[in-house]
């Protein structure tokens, strides 16, 4: 019967719609389709299966037997064969006309050598995941830099690098390739930094040092420092002790202090907001009040900035202008509960909890000053606490025994108070403007009593 209805599709060819046809559907022939069915899913290989199943190419002969074998044979000697690591004569030409300053080599740029990553290196991963972390960091003793400007400053100040990974011969030119020769110089893929960048467009190098100890480098501003410190007391945000620090720098602040609390100084947010401010002046971390106190001489005095002495003010009558101050909560960026021994660093207890707790704390009574009047008239400190947590009792307490102030910035009505680096940079400024007038004036005198003593 099959037989017959496959005569009878090839004598009526044309009619074949109607043997596949009923009442009106179109049915579809299925043996177009048993081919598809029946195919298989094209097996997909891997970089490493192709690398593996690929021929392997027979090793080249030595050039003296090649030699040797075609002067047997009546021909002139072969060429020497070229070998796949060495650099083409021309191309060298080409890149030294590029660059006539460096004479580049197989792996060498001015004779410092570097090498090539290899697939599934792990040493950028490595490193970098080292670096980020607090622990590790203080473990190992080492930092993570990223940008060219960011690492010609720790070398310029004599930091010591360990590992420099970049991405093109470019990005490596851009360094000072004289202070790379103990390191070990790896070029690695753009995408491989790109992976493990903090920023949106990395600039394609990244460099690991050794933990810089600020009292052995060579800062860039040593000799236009000015007699004032800044002492950062539990700023725990990235981003302002970052401003704070480069605020400090370019007010030619003499040193940077940062109490127990505070956020590490060498975390890469921290390092990209100072922008090279910690290769600019020593900064000193984790440390705590004794240590502080013991840093400064006795001439030293340590201000407070305050940020609720404003609206004191303000609400006093007009011939009484010290503040009274019942309690911790009073004084505007201090915490209302003491550091004690056995705690690195007390939680910040609202004024909500209970009143005999604050009694039972005794705060000194500072002389409160607006940030424009007289009050860097020696050499000064001045304690920025953060907006969190606020300054501890021991900062207040330093600064009654030094004789400092209560410095605040007046605000308009409504407004709670600056942002702690905002308010760092103007207090830190104007105190720079009170010590070079003080100067300007001893300066004055001393000349003063010179051509007196000459008259005389």
């Amino acid at each position: 019967m099959a037989a017959l209805l496959r005569g009878v599709r090839l004598l009526f060819p044309i009619e074949e719609s109607v043997f596949l046809s009923s009442r009106s559907d179109i049915i579809v022939d299925p043996k177009r389709f048993v081919r598809g069915l029946r195919r298989k899913p094209v097996k997909v290989l891997s970089f490493e299966d192709q690398a593996a199943k690929a021929p392997k190419q027979p090793l080249p002969s030595r050039p003296d037997a090649l030699a040797a074998k075609q002067e047997v044979k009546g021909n002139s000697p072969a060429a020497p064969t070229r070998h796949p690591d060495r650099t083409d004569p021309a191309n060298t030409r080409s890149e030294t006309a590029k660059h006539p300053h460096f004479t580049i080599t197989a792996d060498q740029v001015e004779g410092l050598r570097y090498e090539r990553a290899f697939p599934g290196d792990k040493r950028l991963s490595r490193l970098v995941s080292v670096a980020r972390s607090r622990t590790f960091r203080e473990h190992q003793g080492k930092i993570l830099l990223e940008g060219r400007r960011l690492i010609c400053d720790a070398l310029e100040a004599g930091a010591r690098p360990q590992t420099v990974f970049f991405s093109s011969l470019d990005r490596l030119r851009e360094l000072p390739l004289d202070k790379l020769r103990g390191a070990s110089i790896v070029k690695v893929k753009f995408e491989d930094i790109k992976i493990w960048s903090d920023v949106v467009a990395p600039q394609g190098v990244i460099a690991i040092f050794s933990r810089p100890d600020p009292s052995r480098l060579n800062y860039l501003q040593r000799g236009q420092s000015m007699p004032l410190s800044l002492i950062c007391d539990n700023v725990r945000d990235p981003g302002n002790l970052g401003t704070m620090l480069r605020c400090a720098a370019a007010a030619g602040c003499h040193d940077v202090l940062l109490s127990k609390g505070c956020v590490d100084a060498w975390e890469p947010k921290v390092l990209r907001a100072a922008m090279g401010a910690h290769f600019r002046l020593p900064i000193f971390h984790n440390l705590d009040w004794d240590e502080i106190k013991n840093h400064f001489s006795n001439a030293v005095a340590v201000h407070v900035a305050d940020s609720s002495c404003g609206h004191q003010l303000r609400g006093n009558k007009e011939d009484d202008r010290t503040p009274r101050l019942s309690k911790p909560g009073d004084y505007g960026w201090i915490s209302s509960s003491s550091n004690r021994k056995k705690m690195k660093y007390e939680e910040y207890h609202s004024d909500s909890g209970s009143e005999s707790e604050d009694e039972e704390i005794s705060l000194p009574r500072l002389e409160p000053k607006v940030y424009f009047e007289s009050w860097a008239q020696s050499p000064a400190a001045l304690v920025i606490g953060g907006e969190t947590h606020g300054l501890s009792t021991e900062a207040v307490q330093l600064a009654e025994k030094t004789n400092g102030y209560r410095v605040f910035i007046p605000v308009v009505p409504g407004v709670d108070s600056l942002n702690s680096a905002m308010a760092a940079s103007i207090l830190l400024f104007e105190g720079r403007r009170q010590l070079l007038k003080l100067l300007q004036t001893s300066g004055k005198k001393r000349l003063e009593s010179k051509a007196e003593r000459k008259l005389s």
